[in-house]
């Protein structure tokens, strides 16, 4: 999920989800006639003839039952838990990075190790995410097509994320245990960031759309986020491949004591070495410089920390046990969001002032809001799913009071392009994970 970069930091950047029972009678032989051997003689013979039936009846209806084996592989749409794929629970680790130079004894050093190893609980949990974020991303991308609504596409994404974390997310606070960690973006064109549909959008995905797509999962609060881009005509190709190398880029970069700011610069050279030709005309791909990474915390999508992606004079570090979500934009574009449209995106503050509300619908949403989402964001569609219905009057009155915060879309100028790679890494003691990475991106 983007973040913006703050107004005041703009001026240091460079432009650059049972047979019957067998009857007690049935061993029983006919009535017998004490005066007549011969009779006895048949009617035994009955009673034994009687007996082998109804044992061979009683052994049939013994035959046990067939244990149901456990599933082995995953369904499509995606609806196996990723606890029964994995019964031990230890889910895959993401790519996992040395460091190097003067950090390179992390890696066999006793004592990172054994921090590490305090962290398995954080690193499961993480992890776990970060597989149920890769299934659902590569179920979505063999089987999102043009002609599809952004409902359901968004639907699909979320009801495979709720189902491999085995959390719907429809009884209270059951959200807040694991499932989406904030809604699934959906940016078109010229659109960068923080779309998604609302309740009544009949928005459909075009042969000629590129179309960013923003997820994140959570696990005990545990955030992956990760973003990819779609575009089914070639000729964008360019774009996607200049935004992809420059988050591989600073990927690459990140690491202890690595300073932000350089590592905006990285991103940037790599970034506008790119142009992209559409109906005859080059246009230079420029990174989205009011667009930028992040830190994660537990709960929290944008922690304290910025990434840029153009040259500053940021010299804040990246240091150990620091969670940051590396996210490049690019754009055929200005290169310069700005906020427009109609707003679906919310999260409540960490910050929240105490405010006595007058208001009852907002006092009765925010008591929704803290039990189900907490500081996570969430969306109008999933309030609508919670069955809550004529909110937006108290939606609006948080908004006011600095309790909850609104997140436009963000846009480039009309008639441009935009694409957008995300990963989520950890900055272990004794390695760089990059929790997110796939064998698609």
């Amino acid at each position: 999920m983007a973040a913006q970069a703050p107004t005041s930091e703009l001026s240091q950047l460079s432009v650059e989800d049972a047979g019957a029972k067998p009857k007690p009678d049935a061993t029983t032989a006919g009535n017998g006639n004490l005066n007549h051997e011969s009779d006895d003689s048949e009617d035994e013979a009955e009673g034994t003839t009687a007996a082998a039936t109804g044992d061979a009846k009683k052994k049939k209806k013994r035959k046990p039952k067939k244990k149901k084996k456990k599933p082995t592989q995953q369904s499509d749409p995606p609806r196996v838990l990723i606890s029964q794929l994995f019964p031990e629970k230890k889910y895959p680790k993401g790519e996992e990075v040395e460091y190097v130079n003067e950090n390179a004894y992390r890696t066999t050093s006793e004592e990172k190790r054994h921090l590490d190893n305090l962290n398995s609980e954080f690193l499961n949990d993480y992890r776990h995410a970060a597989e149920a974020h890769r299934q659902a991303r590569q179920w979505a991308q063999k089987n999102i097509k043009p002609g599809q609504t952004l409902t359901e596409i968004a639907n699909g994404i979320e009801d495979s994320v709720r189902a491999l974390v085995g959390h719907p997310g429809l009884e209270e606070g059951d959200a807040h245990i694991a499932g989406m960690g904030f809604p699934t973006g959906l940016s078109i064109n010229h659109c960068a960031a923080h779309y998604t549909p609302n309740a009544g959008n009949k928005m459909v995905l075009q042969q000629d759309d590129v179309m960013k797509i923003d997820i994140g999962v959570h696990v005990n609060g545990k955030i992956v986020d990760s973003a990819f881009t779609m575009a089914f005509n070639p000729r964008y190709d360019p774009l996607l491949e200049a935004v992809k190398a420059a988050t591989n880029a600073g990927i690459k970069e990140a690491g202890i004591d690595a300073r932000l700011g350089e590592i905006g610069g990285i991103i940037q050279e790599v970034m506008e070495s790119y142009e992209v030709e559409l109906n005859g005309t080059a246009f230079p791909v420029k990174c989205i410089r009011n667009l930028n990474g992040h830190t994660i915390l537990p709960y929290n999508i944008h922690g304290t920390k910025s990434v840029p992606i153009v040259k500053s004079n940021d010299q804040t570090k990246m240091e150990e046990g620091d969670v940051f979500a590396i996210e490049t934009f690019g754009s055929t574009g200005n290169g310069y969001v700005h906020e427009e449209g109609e707003v679906s995106h919310y999260a409540k503050r960490a910050d929240a002032p105490k405010t006595d509300l007058r208001l009852s619908s907002a006092k009765s949403l925010l008591n929704v809001i803290n039990k189900n989402f907490g500081t996570l964001p969430f969306c109008r569609r999933y309030l609508d799913r919670l069955g809550q219905d004529k909110y937006l009057l108290g939606l609006n009155n948080l908004v006011s009071n600095g309790i909850v915060e609104s997140y436009p879309p963000l846009v480039d100028k009309k008639g441009s392009y935009t694409a957008q790679y995300e990963h989520t890494i950890l900055i272990r003691p004794t390695v760089k994970e990059v929790i997110s990475r796939g064998e698609d991106y």
